[in-house]
């Protein structure tokens, strides 16, 4: 079992929520010397618990069911931990212990002590417990640079070092500015420790040694490539986001807008103040209260949080989806101060999907998002992208599609991997690269999709929708023309009928769009984004209207 550091300086409140029978938190009074048959119990309560937070899961020891710190000697919290040591090794999983609290009795002066103990285990279909990221915030608000500060582990000097092995391209490093989708990964031990730092840093030796990995998707901040933030949002599914916010600047340019989209899409958000090195105490906190008055907005509705000691981030992580809180840290890249929080907040940070919702995706029929395209030599074509459902292996018998006729292709696959590693499998959730056989690059294109055969997919040109207009400066009216992002798809389509005369901002409506360049996989559920200058909007797909080919 590992202690951190600073566990005495991280107490615990001194109450706790009623336990609750789902989830991945677990009370317990006491776990002295349990008999043989209550081992075998605790054993099976705790491996359901893992599968509940996805192979992590809290243990609150010394406490109450209804939340009570009622707290334990000496002697027996150590038979206690010495317990779940136990329970955790029969399981292979991993113990690291959060944080403490003393309760003293005001008769009797006896102190007893209560911890959280935080338990990880990989679950047995997979490497690794996976999360993505992605990165929102303006231009210049330090995105980059404080990703490359948390995979390097080496602070900034404060002229751009640390981002420099981000960037893909010569304009970024000569700019400073991200024009495209990058992908980082941090990797966590069963410890708690960052993988990153200690010996090679290859990204094969990293997935080796981490029990968790999160994915961090650099998006660009500046307008000009708004397009391809959309695109990283709505086609790699994050599972949650990043929101930096310069210290000096606050929330300008397209910071709201980020916000914004992040929040159609469903795609929980804390918020980075970065830069505080540079700023005096007075323009820092009136950035904060800037923020604060926006999250806590009608359009917003969220609890903003000011993560100021480990107490904070560890709460704030615990409860992160669940009340609709929203961390806000105040960190710099150049001094290293509060990043530790940080990190100890995406440690803790459990998958925000439940183990319902997460089994009915696995066992749903296969769809696999395409959203790059590679050629490798020896190889041949190779697609990347999500899996949103079902699983994909080696030989999988998939639907390719559509075309440009709105047709899927019989293929079958290669090889599948994920993160550089080849794999035996890859389920619902995932980020992966797959091979195929006998497929010519220029039948390939971003937006297709692979799906098994009993889906029975098909395509359309045209489909109805229930859309909410963020922002428009007059009305939209039959024939408004807009670009839309439903996925990996992104194309212009036309409005062709609306339920009433017309839209302005903030006014909801049913309408019916139609595609103008080629057929799509659509949906019915997905959530859209739709935006036209500054004309912005969300909505959902109701119905899809088939497509057939007409030869000319």
């Amino acid at each position: 079992m590992e202690s951190n550091e600073t566990t005495m300086d991280s107490l615990l409140p001194e109450s706790l929520p009623p336990e609750d029978a789902l989830g991945n938190v677990e009370y317990k009074r006491t776990l002295v010397r349990p008999s043989s048959c209550r081992l075998e119990h605790l054993v099976t309560q705790m491996k359901w618990r893992l599968e509940e937070g996805h192979g992590e899961a809290i243990y609150e020891i010394g406490v109450e069911d209804n939340g009570i710190l009622a707290g334990l000697n000496d002697s027996d919290l150590e038979a206690s931990l010495e317990t779940l040591d136990t329970m955790s090794s029969r399981l292979g999983a991993s113990l690291t212990i959060l944080r403490e609290r003393s309760i003293t009795e005001e008769h009797t002066n006896e102190t007893r002590r209560a911890m959280e103990i935080l338990v990880r285990k990989v679950p047995d279909d997979q490497e690794f417990i996976d999360l993505r990221m992605a990165v929102l915030g303006n231009v210049d608000a330090g995105k980059s640079t404080l990703l490359g500060v948390l995979t390097q582990g080496e602070q900034d000097n404060g002229r751009g070092r640390a981002r420099l092995n981000l960037f893909r391209h010569l304009h970024e490093i000569q700019s400073g500015r991200t024009s495209s989708i990058s992908h980082e990964i941090l990797g966590f031990d069963g410890k708690g420790q960052i993988v990153n730092y200690s010996g090679s840093r290859s990204v094969e030796e990293i997935c080796e040694n981490s029990t968790k990995l999160i994915t961090l998707l650099d998006l660009a901040g500046h307008h000009k490539y708004l397009k391809t933030t959309i695109f990283g949002l709505t086609g790699n599914s994050p599972d949650f986001a990043m929101l930096v916010v310069s210290a000096n600047k606050g929330m300008v340019g397209t910071t709201k807008e980020h916000l914004g989209f992040a929040l159609a899409l469903g795609v929980p958000v804390f918020v980075v103040v970065t830069k505080v090195d540079m700023c005096r105490k007075f323009v820092i906190e009136k950035t904060v209260k800037q923020l604060e008055h926006i999250l806590k907005s009608p359009g917003c509705k969220k609890v903003p949080m000011r993560i100021e000691n480990d107490d904070d981030a560890i709460t704030a992580a615990t409860t992160f989806d669940s009340e609709k809180i929203t961390p806000i840290f105040q960190v710099s890249s150049v001094t290293g101060l509060n990043l530790d929080l940080l990190i100890k907040f995406l440690n803790v940070l459990p998958p925000l999907k439940s183990r319902h919702e997460r089994e009915k995706l696995v066992q749903d029929h296969t769809q696999f998002q395409i959203d790059k395209l590679y050629n490798v030599p020896g190889v041949g074509c190779v697609v990347g992208g999500t899996i949103h459902r079902g699983s994909i292996k080696e030989k999988d018998e998939l639907l390719l599609g559509p075309s440009e006729f709105g047709e899927f292709k019989p293929v079958q696959v290669k090889t599948v991997y994920r993160n550089r590693l080849p794999c035996l499998h890859i389920q619902a959730g995932h980020s992966a690269t797959v091979a195929l056989h006998d497929i010519d690059r220029t039948e390939l294109r971003k937006g297709m999709v692979l799906v098994s055969s009993e889906v029975k997919p098909i395509s359309c040109m045209e489909f109805e929708a229930d859309i909410y207009v963020l922002y428009h400066a007059s009305q939209i009216t039959v024939g408004f023309q807009t670009t839309l992002h439903i996925g990996t798809v992104c194309q212009t389509a036309i409005i062709t009928q609306i339920n009433q005369a017309n839209i302005k901002t903030n006014q909801k409506a049913r309408v019916m769009f139609k595609l103008i360049k080629q057929p799509e996989f659509i949906r019915v559920g997905s959530r859209l984004i739709f935006r036209q200058g500054r004309t912005k909007g969300m909505g959902e797909v109701l119905k899809t209207i088939p497509y057939h080919h007409i030869p000319r």
